[in-house]
């Protein structure tokens, strides 16, 4: 008897046929309508069969009265009832039919309640042991996939149906790729049309548009490349509407002169360039601060006699306004209005933003008069461009007076103004402020987003009310995604600093239960935090999860943890530490090499010195002001001041002056050498450089035994006079 599961544990679908492939005692186990088709002579599941027939069917009933019943089950979606009507034909000679399957599978692809694995085992069972499947089994199957939304399925079954050497319609794979098309799968959407290009078929022109607009949209440049490739090889051509995605494309990914290679071929195959072709250029030359060939494609434009639009030009006037260009950006409006195309609020917002960010607010003001007397209402954008502008240049006074007259007035205004109100707010120590108004916002239904939310937790930490930042954390709406890494990172970072144990573990038992990975801002924090408390046990193991998961510490991370090491003498781990991240592509600055060569010349290992300033070098690093002074004082503590004089050469022949520390290093050098005269003659180099001497310089000239030597010599004498001046000044 047949036995069907209620359910089942893996999803069984055309995509995964194969795996069902060596499974014949299952597919005759669930389905016995194939076991007479698998084996004739298995007289004991026939007679079996023959048994359940005689229990299950009236002997008398007509084929035409079983198909109408089995049609009849499979539409309500009852299977099991529909398979034993199909096993009761096998009282018919000749029957069931390979018809007969096929309106089985129609029947119950067109119920509500379809469950794929019956489905394939059906078809299965068809292809191991008849009737074998025919081109309307498989038109059955693809149209049933696709009315489910199985399009990976329907994409297997039209390959299986051009294997068997029928020919699936061209509709039904036009449906099929542009539905692909719709829910993004790109990947299988090329595939499709590869095979339609087997086939001979073309994909109309608003779905290859839809394909290459997709491809586009997800940089697979390659892919469109091929895509084009493959028709114009076939001698297939269209219009600038479907070759200009790929232009915007290359323009959007830094490849403007690609781009202009494929105007110009397009050029000379007779496709006309409307505005959306020059502006995509227009775009990619900007983007590239090419500006030369910018207004060269300009000119082009107007002399094809196409009319730059509005955003042709407001592209140009947002560049020129992103490298502080104002006044050229305001010869590109007078150029728009004298050329009667009307700027709309877009481009009047992005100068109002620049105007604000250099500080010019009369000419804000005589703007905002001029939108006005032409009928435009300032809208949300022009808020965030006039606050946001404002909040940049530090003028966050102006910028609260200014967005809290625009709410309290009623203006329509979106989450992206609020955030910069509360920006400001929060900025001036008013996150209490903020955070009413933000009840008050959600109250009239404007739902704020996490940039909100963190705003606000972040000028609570700033004012180090973490109790108040921490019940907003855990009490507070959040949206449906609830707080994110941002905002555990946020307060983690103010606990680490604080070394503020508790707190730490409340945060990190919180973004657990929420389910939100660390980042590497997290592990950052925390390894900082672990130096400052001299956990380095903790620290190493945190640093060694990070390198194992893909992720590695920030430079000032890293340097703080060498100098945390190097600080508690534990210089040879620190040493290990550079050399491990060195080997997994980190790269070390300046002052990671000065830690450790400051530490070694303590060490007084002079071997390991040498090999990291040689090898400070060999990464194209050059030894800065601290270099020399670690170096200088190593030198001179071995008592090879001369050595250090000559160092100290090397350095302003490299253009850096130095310091008065390094000048009392060498003084306190030759003062215990007991060489007075070039002492001297380091003093005058000192003040004719113009560096200020200290205490400490003033300190070794005052001892005894250098006073007094000083007295000797008129001229030592009056330069001291002179360097006593200093003192005084």
């Amino acid at each position: 008897m047949l036995c069907l599961p209620t359910r089942f544990s893996p999803v069984m679908s055309f995509c995964t046929v194969h795996a069902v492939s060596s499974s014949h005692h299952r597919i005759c186990k669930r389905f016995p309508i194939f076991l007479k088709l698998s084996s004739s002579s298995s007289s004991l599941s026939a007679l079996k069969a023959m048994d359940f027939i005689d229990e299950t069917t009236n002997n008398d009933s007509s084929y035409h009265e079983l198909h109408l019943s089995m049609q009849g089950h499979a539409s309500s979606g009852n299977f099991a009832k529909a398979l034993d009507f199909l096993n009761s034909m096998r009282n018919v000679p000749g029957k069931p039919t390979v018809y007969d399957f096929n309106a089985l599978l129609y029947s119950y692809l067109k119920s509500q309640s379809v469950l794929l694995e019956y489905v394939v085992q059906v078809y299965h069972g068809m292809e191991r042991f008849g009737p074998t499947p025919n081109s309307s089994t498989f038109n059955v199957l693809l149209n049933g996939m696709l009315s489910l939304g199985h399009l990976k399925d329907a994409f297997v079954i039209a390959e299986k149906m051009v294997g068997g050497g029928f020919l699936p319609s061209f509709t039904s794979l036009s449906k099929v790729l542009k539905k692909m098309l719709q829910v993004g799968d790109l990947v299988n959407s090329i595939g499709v049309f590869k095979l339609m290009l087997k086939l001979e078929y073309f994909p109309t022109e608003p779905s290859l548009s839809l394909l290459i607009s997709k491809l586009c949209e997800a940089r697979m440049i390659q892919e469109v490349w091929f895509v084009c490739y493959a028709l114009i090889s076939k001698g297939h051509f269209f219009g600038a509407y479907v070759y200009n995605p790929i232009l915007w494309a290359l323009c959007k990914s830094g490849q403007s002169y690609n781009a202009l290679e494929l105007y110009y071929w397009m050029k000379r195959k007779g496709i006309v360039h409307n505005a959306c072709s020059y502006t995509a250029l227009i775009y990619g030359f900007g983007r590239e601060g090419l500006w030369r060939d910018l207004l060269g494609c300009l000119n082009e434009m107007e002399s094809d006699g196409c009319k730059p639009s509005v955003i042709t030009y407001t592209i140009i006037i947002k560049f020129l306004c992103g490298e502080g260009r104002i006044a050229g950006a305001l010869e590109f409006l007078t150029k728009m209005e004298r050329e009667g195309c009307e700027p709309d609020m877009t481009t009047y917002n992005v100068i109002l933003h620049e105007l604000c960010l250099q500080d010019r607010m009369d000419e804000v003001v005589h703007l905002l008069d001029m939108i006005e007397n032409k009928g435009f209402s300032p809208n949300s954008y022009t808020y965030a461009a006039l606050g946001g502008g404002l909040l940049k240049t530090g003028k966050i006074g102006i910028a609260c007076e200014l967005l809290l007259g625009v709410i309290t007035r009623g203006c329509y205004v979106d989450v992206a103004v609020y955030n910069i109100y509360f920006h400001c707010l929060c900025h001036e120590n008013r996150s209490k402020e903020a955070l009413y108004l933000l009840k008050k916002m959600m109250e009239e239904g404007l739902m704020p987003s996490n940039v909100s939310f963190n705003t606000i937790l972040k000028g609570f930490c700033r004012e180090n009310n973490i109790s108040k930042a921490l019940k907003l954390l855990d009490c507070f709406k959040w949206d449906e995604n609830g707080p994110d890494v941002i905002s555990f990172n946020t307060i983690l970072s103010v606990a680490c600093k604080q070394k503020k144990h508790s707190m730490i573990q409340r945060v990190l038992s919180r973004l657990k239960n929420g389910g939100v990975q660390p980042n590497a801002v997290s592990l950052n924090c925390l390894i900082q935090y672990f130096c400052k408390v001299e956990n380095f046990s903790d620290c190493l193991k945190l640093l060694d999860y990070m390198t194992c998961n893909g992720s590695s510490p920030t430079i000032v991370t890293f340097n703080v943890l060498l100098g945390s090491l190097c600080k508690n003498g534990l210089v040879g781990i620190a040493q290990q530490v550079f050399k491990h991240l060195r080997n997994t592509g980190f790269f070390p600055d300046k002052t990671s090499y000065n830690i450790l060569i400051h530490a070694f010349i303590r060490e007084g290992n002079k071997v390991m010195v040498n090999q990291l300033v040689n090898d400070m070098y060999s990464q194209g690093l050059k030894p800065d002001l601290f270099t020399y002074g670690s170096l200088i004082s190593g030198l001179c503590k071995e008592g090879k001041a001369s050595v250090a004089l000559k160092l100290r050469d090397e350095m302003v022949e490299n253009g850096l002056a130095p310091s008065i520390v390094i000048y009392n290093t060498l003084l306190e050098a030759m003062f215990q050498r007991g060489t007075y005269s070039d002492i001297f003659s380091l003093l005058k180099v000192l003040v004719l450089e113009g560096c200020q001497p200290n205490e400490t310089t003033f300190e070794i000239l005052n001892r005894p035994m250098c006073k007094s030597w000083m007295k000797r010599s008129v001229e030592v004498a009056k330069f001291r006079e002179l360097v006593d001046e200093c003192k005084a000044n």
